[in-house]
């Protein structure tokens, strides 16, 4: 058994947010478990190709779409699960910060870097 706050995780810029880290494939565990920032009025393009991801909202707004148009608002207690490598955007609302928690599976080493631009969805 071990504990870690997210204190003593340094947050990671990654590019319309942070990242902190807090358990990684070096823990072991076979997941790994993020708390991500997403700035206000932010949108990004994203997409895990070898990670599948779910992300519980813990504070903020914001929404999540697929690449079909489909627009998912996300609030406090919504969890939304990207369960077959989608391609998505993600914004948080233009009036606050959106918090999550996010999960990946296989778990990401924490060295992961996003690449935003307008031409594709950064992955990783």
């Amino acid at each position: 058994m071990f504990t870690r706050s997210v204190n003593d995780v340094e947050a990671v810029e990654w590019g319309a947010g942070t990242s902190q880290r807090v358990l990684t494939a070096k823990d072991n565990m076979g997941f790994a478990v993020a708390r991500t920032v997403v700035r206000k009025g932010t949108e990004s393009k994203l997409e895990y190709r070898n990670h599948l991801e779910a992300c519980y909202c813990i504070s903020g707004s914001g929404n999540v779409e697929d690449t079909e148009g489909n627009v998912y608002p996300v609030t406090p207690g919504v969890i939304y699960v990207l369960d077959k490598h989608d391609p998505h955007y993600l914004r948080a609302s233009d009036h606050e910060d959106m918090e999550l928690l996010s999960i990946f599976n296989p778990p990401i080493d924490g060295t992961e870097k996003h690449v935003l631009s307008e031409d594709g969805f950064s992955s990783y």
